[in-house]
């Protein structure tokens, strides 16, 4: 997914793919990254690194800082399901102020790089109308979703959500949220493991998000 022209980019610590897919996916409840054998690596590197480090690579999972505190506080993990166990149960008990301060680090969801002009102007205009009546980024998971099917997929799902009531819309976003989470993570764990991907001392480079 491309970066919306008005905003600036996410650290490319994380694949950039805002609150849409992490590349190379296959299911959108994250059962299928979590098994993968090779991510055992890149959970020993995560578990390994300083906590203010850890904190602020998860930061860009999910811009809560008590969420990310936690996540951290928790290591070592055993294996790839426990983290991300781990990472949803704090997802289910961030407070209102910690949804708040996660939305506020979010950049709405955007269409790929080449997206007909017409789709584009049409998400913009649906995105400025969410942002005014919700306050917020438009937050979406299309984790498991191919991408000739994300244009159709993401604008069907802002107008639709449009109709929502702000704590309705609030919920939903949380669980969005809570989604990407799980899906940051997987790429993370995947980035780690990969002999190109950064190393501990890289990741220290990156400020955290929001």
């Amino acid at each position: 997914m491309a970066v919306h022209p008005r905003r600036a980019p996410r650290s490319p610590l994380l694949s950039s793919h805002l609150p849409a897919q992490a590349p190379g996916r296959t299911s959108r409840t994250g059962s299928g990254g979590g098994s993968d054998p090779s991510h055992g690596f890149g959970l020993v590197r995560f578990n390994a690194l300083p906590p203010e480090i850890a904190q602020a690579v998860l930061l860009h999972c999910c811009g809560s800082r008590r969420w990310a505190h936690r996540v951290a506080a928790h290591r070592p993990y055993p294996d790839p399901e426990a983290l991300l166990a781990a990472a949803d149960e704090a997802s289910y008990d961030l407070s209102q102020g910690d949804l708040t301060e996660a939305l506020a680090s979010e950049r709405s969801a955007e269409l790929a790089h080449g997206a007909p002009y017409a789709a584009l102007l049409a998400l913009d205009a649906a995105h400025a109308e969410y942002e005014r009546k919700f306050g917020h980024a438009f937050v979406i998971c299309l984790d498991g979703h191919p991408p000739e099917e994300r244009a159709d997929q993401l604008l069907g799902a802002i107008r639709r959500r449009m109709g929502h009531e702000v704590d309705e819309e609030r919920s939903i976003s949380a669980d969005e949220l809570r989604r990407l989470a799980q899906a940051r993570l997987r790429d993370l764990t995947r980035r780690l493991t990969s002999r190109d991907g950064p190393t501990a001392t890289e990741i220290g480079l990156f400020a955290p998000v929001g």
